[in-house]
């Protein structure tokens, strides 16, 4: 994947929280219907490199570019308008609505927002609870909302910071088959992820970052090769 073809391309983007410099030239590009993920240990600037493309970093510069459009300067709702959700680790459900609310809120940015029956045939669990407020739902249950709400925003690029942090592993075989399918109806998606084996089974590559940049490239065909490399970057 190169610049000129991506959906996506990050050129050489510095980023800092106040004084501390945290993106050291971070470069990465993500084709039009890619799963393509972000995998390095805790700091290594996976989550402040989403934040960076969807402009909530008040202090950063390089390039970014969605569909050829340079977005560095753009404020996070116009970036937002331009077809990319942004889905946070800490998942920002509205507690105090339940769940049918929270899925009924967002606003249409797209063309082709997924329809409610459409995202409950997905989630049938949420169809189950859909009258239970944020704050009875479970993790696993919270992270699926959050991912069911932004399908409904007619986005096409989604960018996932940790969809299975802290999920039981039958959560995170669920998530794991949500997101191969939703590449499979034209999504494209950027995903931070800490667990390798789950991010494997659907992506087509992995870019490792190490303090705040990208030290390593491995395509889903080269795994096999690349999994020494991979387990002696994470330390697992």
């Amino acid at each position: 994947m190169t610049a000129d073809t991506a959906m996506l391309s990050v050129r050489d983007l510095h980023a800092w929280y106040g004084e501390s410099h945290v993106l050291h030239g971070m470069t990465l590009h993500v084709g039009r219907g890619e799963v393509v993920t972000l995998l390095g240990r805790n700091g290594a600037g996976k989550s402040t490199t989403m934040r960076a493309i969807m402009g909530l970093m008040k202090k950063r510069s390089g390039s970014i570019t969605y569909e050829e459009r340079e977005t560095i300067t753009l404020p996070p709702h116009r970036i937002a308008r331009m077809g990319i959700a942004y889905c946070p680790e800490h998942r920002g459900i509205f507690s105090r609505l339940d769940v049918q609310e929270n899925l009924e809120l967002p606003p249409v940015i797209g063309a082709d927002p997924l329809t409610l029956d459409r995202v409950q045939a997905m989630f049938p669990r949420l169809v189950e609870r859909r009258h239970s407020p944020g704050t009875k739902l479970s993790g696993g249950e919270q992270q699926m909302l959050a991912i069911a709400r932004i399908l409904r925003t007619g986005a096409r690029f989604l960018l996932l910071d940790e969809p299975t942090e802290g999920l039981a592993p039958i959560i995170v075989k669920q998530l794991g088959e949500i997101i191969a399918s939703l590449r499979t109806i034209g999504f494209t998606i950027l995903l931070v992820e800490q667990n390798f084996r789950f991010a494997s089974g659907f992506a087509d590559r992995h870019y490792v970052v190490e303090h705040g940049r990208v030290v390593d490239e491995i395509a889903a065909g080269d795994l096999a090769a690349g999994s020494e490399r991979i387990r002696a970057y994470l330390g697992v």
